[in-house]
């Protein structure tokens, strides 16, 4: 009888261990997040999660983010993308939902600040960010968390597209970053056949002033191969100043030899430009631009990096001064909408600028 009972005790004790040690039917059917590979801008091979649902961008990645549908996905933002700003676009429209997350770094004036502490407390499967190499490496060493850096290219070059693609792929969104490029290359292609074969003769000289790049600037800030000058074919006065499109201050005998039929400056920077105007008006009225009222304003092109929605909107309300007949079918609203719509979800977002009086317009310096 002993015997028996020994050899059934030892029995239950087989079968309850290749029980534990066989998967049950429920762990069987859980979804697992295999993980895979992807290479970023600097052929780093980075490891990360087969879905992607946590993000934490930063540098220029909370704007790419945005414009691929990503944005609800953010769980942890530097401080810099907390605006009241709309010229701040990708930020604006997200304000509300990124007003609580935590600070995981600045990137304000270039600082280019991040806190790992903060970021392992967020939780997120990937972080992007367009930092250089070794500085996303060093991030991925801090956190454990794998980084995903992508490069800082032209504003409108195919190595931007390719931004968008590699983040596309980390992220899941492979289609709609098509979409993203297919806009933009079609909308640059319509520019280029209205403007590409106007004759030079018939081009006014154009200068893109009150520039922001570290901060606002008075008309003495330029742009240099203004990347929506360029894409107009137009006669950029400060085209040959730089061999980059860049921003950089001038002298004024400059501006006076330059002299140019119209001067475009940034909304951000207005009120330096009028200050200005006021401690030296001799100086604004011999420039031609400034006797003959052809002073505009549009919405700057620029907040830590490049937009593109911005400088879209921009590139057709240009046109549309300098070459009115090549322009003469575009409905400016709804071709705004449109664009807006596709970049930000918001159609409307003109109203929004110009209800904060930084939309696109005439300017008379003083008022």
């Amino acid at each position: 009888m002993k015997r028996i009972l020994v050899l059934f005790m030892i029995l239950a004790i087989i079968f309850s261990i290749i029980g534990c040690s066989s998967p049950s039917i429920n762990s069987s059917k859980q979804p697992k997040n295999q993980g895979r590979t992807i290479i970023d801008s600097y052929g780093r091979e980075v490891e990360i999660p087969e879905v992607v649902e946590r993000i934490v961008p930063l540098g220029n990645a909370p704007r790419l983010i945005t414009y691929l549908g990503l944005s609800e996905k953010v769980v942890g933002i530097p401080q810099c993308e907390h605006t009241d700003s709309p010229l701040m676009a990708y930020a604006y429209i997200n304000r509300d939902n990124w007003k609580d997350l935590p600070n995981v770094g600045n990137d304000s004036l270039g600082a280019g600040e991040w806190y790992p502490e903060e970021i392992l407390s967020c939780q997120p499967d990937i972080i992007i960010t367009n930092y250089e190499k070794e500085v996303a490496n060093n991030i991925q060493s801090q956190t454990g968390i794998p980084v995903v850096s992508v490069s800082t290219p032209p504003l409108f070059s195919e190595e931007y597209n390719n931004t968008l693609r590699i983040i596309g792929e980390a992220c899941g969104v492979s289609e709609r970053a098509e979409t993203i490029i297919k806009f933009i290359n079609s909308s640059l292609e319509d520019i280029k056949k209205r403007t590409s074969q106007i004759a030079n003769e018939n081009k006014p000289n154009v200068l893109a002033a009150g520039a922001t790049f570290k901060g606002s600037h008075s008309i003495d800030g330029i742009y240099a191969k203004y990347p929506v000058f360029e894409i107009l074919h137009a006669k950029d006065v400060a085209k040959d100043i730089s061999d980059i499109s860049t921003g950089l201050m001038v002298d004024r005998e400059q501006l006076l030899a330059w002299d140019p039929d119209m001067i475009f400056f940034d909304a951000s920077s207005m009120e330096l430009v009028n200050m200005d105007y006021s401690e030296d008006p001799t100086f604004f009225h011999q420039l031609k631009a400034v006797k003959e009222g052809q002073l505009y304003q549009w919405p700057n092109s620029t907040w830590h990096w490049s937009n593109v929605e911005i400088p879209l909107v921009t590139a057709y309300y240009v046109g549309a001064l300098l070459y009115p007949e090549a322009f003469d079918d575009i409905e400016f609203e709804k071709k705004t909408a449109e664009i807006f719509e596709l970049f930000l979800n918001k159609s409307d977002y003109l109203s929004i600028l110009e209800k904060e009086d930084v939309g696109y317009k005439k300017v008379i310096l003083g008022e």
